[in-house]
């Protein structure tokens, strides 16, 4: 019988905590922190994919853009996400491989740039809402609409941001590579920020696109397509909650799908925060998934032993 599958999608607080500067010494101690429970999934003998977000470290990425404008070529925005998905897959793969050594475990990390599929006639391409990068002024955001064709909004009074695309992912291109490293025992870290996003053409090429994926909605996507049987995705906060911070707020342990799907068309999961998140679970449980669990990155074990979390089933119970 082989090894249980399990994807384990890193949040952004794995990376940079709140009120950190970011610095790359920053970021690769929250990573050791935020091994613990991927070190126990591998110890129950599971196979494991990782996958993490890569917001701010874009965002830093075009305020370098910005800064050289005038003395490097400049960078596309899939450049920059292929970038920070090798970067943080680098921090990830060297922290978790001396974990493993101290722990007395032999198994290789490995890190997969991967591309992810989406529809060139997605309608999120004719409606751009994903802000990204640096805040500009009003005369810059002009310039750059002029220059550059850029969508650009006002972003809650604090200036002007470039704003992009956020089409559904469909396919992860590597999906056999990444099968094949977990059938030889190896931990993969995959699908980094949502992936490097592309388009097929007509003749069947590949070509990359200036959007941002979701990394939920991406990893749910590599979770169907690797054929895992759990998705693990790893938050802020140890549950899900109904009326999130209000009197009436309301701690939720355990989800079948049409009671997410009944929350979610309610308005109880914010697009911009958790709502990606149980929408990745319920597409990953209609696909045929066994389970899904939405945690704090420090409670995995105690989630897995079914002591805390959000379990999302289609039968109620975490296995």
């Amino acid at each position: 019988m082989k090894n249980k599958v399990i994807v384990i999608a890193l949040g952004g607080n794995a990376l940079i905590s709140e009120g950190q500067r970011g610095t790359i010494a920053e970021q690769f101690e929250n990573v050791r922190k935020s091994l613990d429970g991927i070190i126990y999934c591998i110890k129950r003998g599971y196979g494991v994919v990782i996958t993490h977000g890569n917001g701010p470290q874009v965002g830093n990425m075009l305020l370098m853009v910005e800064a050289s404008r005038n003395q490097v070529p400049e960078l596309t925005l899939g450049v920059c996400v292929a970038d920070t998905e090798g970067t943080i897959g680098y921090m990830i793969q060297q922290s978790l491989t001396n974990r493993l050594r101290k722990e007395g475990v032999d198994k290789c990390v490995v890190t997969v740039l991967t591309q992810v599929v989406v529809d060139k006639n997605d309608k999120a391409f004719s409606n751009p809402t994903k802000p990204i990068g640096p805040f500009f002024t009003k005369e810059e955001a002009e310039r750059f609409r002029r220059e550059k064709g850029w969508h650009v909004i006002e972003d809650s009074h604090r200036g002007y941001r470039r704003v992009v695309p956020s089409p559904k992912p469909l396919k992860i291109v590597e999906e056999r590579a990444i099968k094949s490293l977990l059938e030889a025992g190896d931990i993969v870290i995959a699908a980094g920020g949502g992936g490097i996003p592309v388009v097929m053409k007509e003749d069947g090429d590949l070509e990359g696109v200036d959007v941002v994926i979701d990394k939920d909605l991406a990893s749910s996507v590599l979770a169907r397509d690797i054929k895992s049987d759990y998705l693990i995705m790893l938050t802020g906060v140890e549950h899900v909650f109904l009326n999130f911070k209000q009197p009436n707020e309301r701690t939720l342990n355990a989800l079948t799908v049409k009671e997410a799907q009944r929350y979610l068309k309610e308005g109880h999961f914010p697009e911009g925060s958790m709502g990606p998140k149980v929408q990745a679970a319920i597409n990953f449980l209609t696909w045929g998934g066994e389970s899904v669990i939405i945690t704090s990155i420090d409670k995995v074990k105690d989630a897995l032993e079914g002591l805390t979390g959000t379990k999302i089933t289609n039968l109620f119970k975490f296995p």
